[in-house]
């Protein structure tokens, strides 16, 4: 987890990244010098690229919390060794105390 990112997140980029392409359409559409046929096409297609790209980042996004979630189960079954032997070495302590105060 150490060589995570600082900053934005996935969920902020995807914010970022889907109000940059709304924003980006609303401007087609209002400086746009062609046809109506022609603007209805190139929002067509421009809707279709900007779909590859929403889906291309749920894809990695999907991927960057597949593996959060290894890491943590990782790191819970790390954390769950420590304390179970720590557990046992409280055990052992005090056995032997009792041990050594009969």
């Amino acid at each position: 987890m150490a060589d995570q990112h600082q900053g934005c997140s996935g969920v902020g980029v995807s914010i970022a990244f889907l109000s940059g392409a709304v924003i980006g359409a609303v401007a087609a559409i209002l400086y746009t010098p062609k046809s109506g046929a022609e603007t209805r096409t190139a929002l067509r297609g421009y809707a279709r690229r900007t779909e590859d790209e929403v889906l291309e980042k749920a894809k990695e996004i999907r991927a960057d919390l597949s593996q959060t979630v290894e890491e943590a189960k990782r790191y819970l079954k790390e954390a769950e060794a420590t304390i179970a032997a720590a557990l046992a070495a409280g055990k052992e302590a005090f056995k032997q105390e009792k041990t050594d105060r009969a």
